[in-house]
């Protein structure tokens, strides 16, 4: 052995390249020649480097020498490198370019090597697992990673905190959130010292899976366990809090990013540019690119796909074209993801066959349509109605690529059963098992609800259990029995944390896998379909039964569960029942949703209690930040006198200089009035939103023209009816009858006049009067027309 140190040490005085190769001849000299190599190799070790050690490995033909010298080399912290982690995972996953002769399971190898090393009772380190790890997460077996992950123990080797991580990345990359934070618990229990890497890893799952607010709780540790967030892990969490629409938070940690860092860089600028974007606030968004252009940002794809995406969401479609050929000028070539933005652009239009042109466009710039991009133009046929043509495309391309998937299905059901053709639904439903296409939580969810729509009450039911016992009824069972049920992701949050936690880790990754390919456990959407179709059809001991249901299952009911359980106890004349509910939906700290209170405040005014409703609304501001309270409290004590014009005009003051003014509220009222036989206050709210340019609805005018009617108001009524027309609203042959009936039925000439000029304008509106007018309407109409012919003759 000496004479070996004498003869590596004269290689040192030659030059590093001659010296790297002659030193990794000797080395592979001792692993070919010396067996066990270990010892002899750490003779020599304070001779090599991480040169050595990798040319060791790109010159070793042999793998199993070659793996034995990499796990002996990871060892040793100073002979790690990232090029010979890669090279050994190269030769696990592509076997066929390192050895072109001999085609071996070199997985298998690996795992031979390990137990050959553990044997002769040499410590493995914790990198040569993250190697055989690296390589079966290179062919995406999850569940080789979590075996080899659990078998670490086995050889008395503890992960350090690159293996830790990279069992995180795989458990998020396979949506397996659950199990990484489980991973993450054992990992804080055994001191592993945690860096930005992990905690990215995990915010970024969190994000992903719309748990932004336990996203935040983490990024929040992670500072107070004094680790800097990296560039990686603020935009990590830029991005999830503008798919959580929390853009007032974006705003303030890209400003935070910004004084940390110095400058942003483009990802981060475009992901708050979409989070804007996705928002619909497109002067907001063009008036930050000039900000951002200011600093040096050009815009780039990712750029143009936002502000097209955006642009069309708030039906700018004309500026969102003028953007695309904007970006085609600029030489920057579209992408599968922006062709698919120009799709839905062209399909919200009712273009759909111009959209179908795009997939052509696309396969003459050789970008291969998506599963997205199909699914999207289906979606597009099948909102304009072509249910058939939408079938069809689905025919024609079924086989490309992963097409159709439960997102095509899902899609075609959602259209059958919105145009009520839910037998077909629940028979594409079927076609969707048959090929083994699993459906998903959305696709349950839209057969059920229109299953509950169309009475179907029964069959909604027999769904909603299908799906939650899913295909494997034996899991379903064990798994809702015994001490360690799980009826909701908290009580399996606790079982799979408790399985990692007793070294369990590939049981707990089986589970979860089990669970993704069988069941699919109902969400509160699913449960609100189901409540909302028993409410509608009077059900209401139903409803609360499964109320009931969804809370001893751990799933907190939420503003629309209580807003549809308290609009059910309105509808049977439950009224004092639903104020408690709204009580205890507060005590439970659910807030109420404007929605919530404007249901209530309609069936106030359904009762004649319209007052009632302003105290309502006034009852939610209150719970709003940036209310004025004086004038709140002003507005009250107006009401209280019984005025109207005042507090309505405070309001609207209040609203339009906090640029949040929602017109329904007043709409609301204004309908509320009329219901009350209260007109001259309808006549006052309507002059005063007219003085302040607000819009009227199509309901409201409805219910003013009946009111005014009612009341022998024609001339305002006949105001009213051509500001509707002037709207673009078209109205209901009931009211329209209604209005002319009453014109003629006037002892006025000019009322006379005036049903004849309506109908004209209706005529130019394109109303067509023969098809809109009833027997009665058309009796009176040729009976005036007789009487004028009469006159004529008679003046003649």
């Amino acid at each position: 052995m000496k004479k070996l140190h004498s003869h590596l040490l004269r290689h040192f005085t030659s030059s590093s390249t001659s010296r790297t190769s002659t030193i990794s001849t000797e080395v592979s000299n001792i692993v070919h020649s010396v067996d066990p190599m270990e010892p002899a190799l750490d003779q020599i070790a304070s001779f090599l480097s991480p040169d050595v050690i990798t040319h060791v490995i790109q010159t070793q033909q042999n793998p199993h020498l070659c793996f034995r010298f990499f796990i002996w080399s990871s060892k040793r912290k100073q002979f790690r490198s990232w090029v010979s982690h890669n090279l050994i995972i190269k030769m696990l996953i592509s076997p066929n370019s390192t050895i072109p002769t001999k085609k071996l399971d070199l997985f298998d190898e690996y795992l031979t090597v390990l137990d050959e090393v553990n044997k002769l009772g040499y410590r493995v380190s914790s990198d040569a697992f993250a190697a055989l790890i690296g390589g079966y997460w290179g062919v995406k077996n999850g569940e080789k990673v979590m075996e080899v992950f659990g078998k670490m123990k086995e050889y008395g080797c503890e992960a350090n905190l690159f293996t830790y991580n990279l069992v995180l990345h795989v458990l998020v990359s396979k949506g397996m959130v659950l199990l990484a934070l489980a991973v993450y618990n054992v990992m804080l229990k055994v001191n592993c010292h945690l860096n930005c890497a992990t905690y990215s890893i995990l915010v970024d799952g969190l994000c992903k899976s719309g748990k932004i607010s336990d996203a935040l709780e983490l990024f929040d540790e992670m500072s107070k366990r004094g680790i800097a967030p990296s560039k990686v892990t603020y935009t990590v969490v830029l991005n999830g809090l503008c798919q959580a629409k929390r853009i007032d938070d974006a705003y303030r940690l890209f400003e935070d990013m910004r004084r940390g860092f110095g400058e942003v860089d483009s990802v981060a600028c475009n992901a708050l540019l979409n989070g804007v974007c996705k928002l619909g606030r497109m002067e907001e968004a063009l008036g930050l690119l000039k900000r951002f252009e200011k600093d040096g940002f050009e815009l780039d794809l990712n750029g143009y796909s936002s502000l097209i995406d955006g642009l069309f969401r708030t039906k700018r479609f004309k500026e969102g074209h003028d953007m695309f050929k904007q970006m085609i000028e600029a030489d920057i070539a579209p992408d599968v993801v922006l062709y698919t933005i120009m799709i839905r652009g062209l399909c919200d239009k009712g273009r759909v066959h111009d959209a179908f042109k795009m997939i052509i466009e696309m396969t003459d710039r050789n970008l291969v349509p998506d599963t997205q991009a199909y699914n999207t133009l289906i979606k597009g046929f099948c909102e304009a109605g072509l249910l058939d043509e939408a079938r069809s495309l689905k025919l024609e391309i079924s086989g490309v690529d992963e097409f159709p998937d439960a997102c095509t299905y899902t899609i075609l059901i959602s259209g059958m059963c919105r145009y009520g053709l839910v037998g077909d639904a629940e028979n594409i439903f079927n076609e969707m098992e048959k090929h083994g296409c699993v459906p998903s939580v959305v696709t349950f969810n839209s057969l059920i609800d229109g299953l509950c729509k169309s009475g179907e009450l029964q069959k909604a039911h027999l769904l909603f259990y299908k799906m939650e016992i899913g295909r494997n009824p034996s899991l379903f069972l064990r798994l809702a029995q015994g001490s360690d049920r799980v009826v909701d992701s908290g009580s399996l949050q606790t079982l799979v944390t408790k399985l990692c936690e007793s070294g369990s880790t590939l049981k707990a990754y089986k589970l979860l896998n089990q669970l993704a390919d069988t069941a699919i456990m109902p969400t509160i959407t699913t449960y609100n379909i189901l409540i909302n179709g028993l409410c509608k059809t009077g059900r209401l001991d139903g409803a609360f039964k499964l109320f009931k249901e969804l809370r001893l299952k751990g799933i907190p009911p939420d503003s629309v569960t209580y807003g549809t359980l308290i609009n059910g106890l309105q509808s049977v004349g439950r009224e004092d029942d639903a104020f408690t509910l709204l009580e205890e939906m507060v005590g439970n700290g659910c807030k109420p949703t404007p929605a919530v209170y404007k249901t209530l405040m309609k069936w106030s005014c359904r009762r004649k209690k319209t007052f009632a409703a302003f105290n309502l609304w006034l009852k939610y501001l209150k719970t709003i930040p940036k209310r004025d309270e004086t004038v709140i409290k002003l507005v009250e004590d107006y009401l209280q006198k019984g005025e109207i014009e005042r507090p309505v005009r405070l309001l609207l003051d209040m609203d339009l200089k906090l640029h949040d003014f929602d017109s329904a509220p007043y709409t609301i009222w204004l309908i509320g009035f009329c219901q009350g036989q209260k007109t001259n206050e309808a006549l006052t709210l309507l002059s005063i939103l007219n003085e302040y340019n607000i819009n009227l609805t199509p309901p409201s005018c409805v219910m003013l023209i009946s009111t005014l009617c009612r009341e022998g108001k024609l001339s305002l009524a006949v105001e009213v009816f051509l500001y509707a027309l002037e709207k673009g609203f078209t109205l209901k042959p009931r009211i329209c009858n209604s209005l002319i009936k009453s014109l003629f039925r006037s002892r006025f000439i000019a009322a006379n006049d005036d049903a004849f000029a309506l109908m004209e304008k209706m005529v130019s509106c394109g109303y067509d009067l023969d098809s809109y007018l009833d027997d009665d309407t058309k009796f009176l109409l040729n009976n005036h027309l007789r009487k004028q012919e009469v006159q004529n003759v008679l003046t003649r």
